[in-house]
C-alpha cells in the first residue's frame, strides 16, 4: 500500500527528473565528444529528442495533478465562489473528454506504427516506443484529472454538509 501511495505521490516528478537529468547528461556528453574529442555520437540528438517527447508527455500529467496548467481565470474571479467550484468541475470534465478523444487516437497511432514496424533512423528503435509517450501521458492525465474531479465534488459537499 506504501509503494501505491508514493507511486500516487511521486511518479511524474520522479520520471521527469530522471528524464531531464538523462537528456542533459546526453546532450552535455554530445557537446564534450563534438568540441574537445572531435568526434560525434550518431545517436545522441535522437534520443535526446525521444526523451524530451516523453518528458513533455509526462510532464502534463505533472501539471495537471499540480493543477499548474495556464487557465484564464477571468470567469472564475467574476462568479461566486461555489459556482466557481462548479464551473472548475466542468472545466475538468471538458478537459477530461480531450484526454481520453487524445488517449485512444494516440493508442490507433501506436497501432499504425507497431503494425508498419517503423524504426528511427539512427538508432533503429521502434518509433512505437515514442508514439506511445502520448496515450501513456494522457493516460496519465485522466487518472489524474479524475482524481481532481473527485476531490473538487467531495470539498463542494464537505462545505455543504
Amino acid at each position: 500500500m506504501r509503494l501505491l501511495k508514493i507511486l500516487d505521490e511521486k511518479f511524474e516528478e520522479y520520471l521527469v527528473v530522471l528524464l531531464l537529468g538523462a537528456m542533459s547528461l546526453i546532450i552535455g556528453l554530445q557537446v564534450f565528444m563534438r568540441y574537445v574529442m572531435q568526434e560525434s555520437l550518431y545517436w545522441s540528438e535522437e534520443i535526446a529528442r525521444y526523451m524530451f517527447i516523453w518528458l513533455i508527455c509526462i510532464g502534463i500529467s505533472y501539471g495537471v495533478k499540480k493543477n499548474r496548467h495556464i487557465c484564464v481565470d477571468t470567469i472564475f474571479n467574476l462568479l461566486p465562489e461555489r459556482a466557481a467550484r462548479w464551473f472548475s468541475i466542468l472545466a475538468d470534465l471538458l478537459f477530461l473528454a480531450f484526454a481520453i478523444f487524445v488517449t485512444c487516437k494516440g493508442l490507433e497511432v501506436v497501432q499504425g506504427i507497431f503494425r508498419s514496424g517503423q524504426t528511427s533512423a539512427a538508432l533503429e528503435a521502434p518509433m512505437w516506443t515514442v508514439y506511445t509517450a502520448v496515450p501513456v501521458g494522457f493516460g496519465l492525465v485522466i487518472v489524474r484529472l479524475m482524481q481532481n474531479i473527485l476531490s473538487k465534488v467531495r470539498a463542494i459537499r464537505g462545505a455543504t454538509l
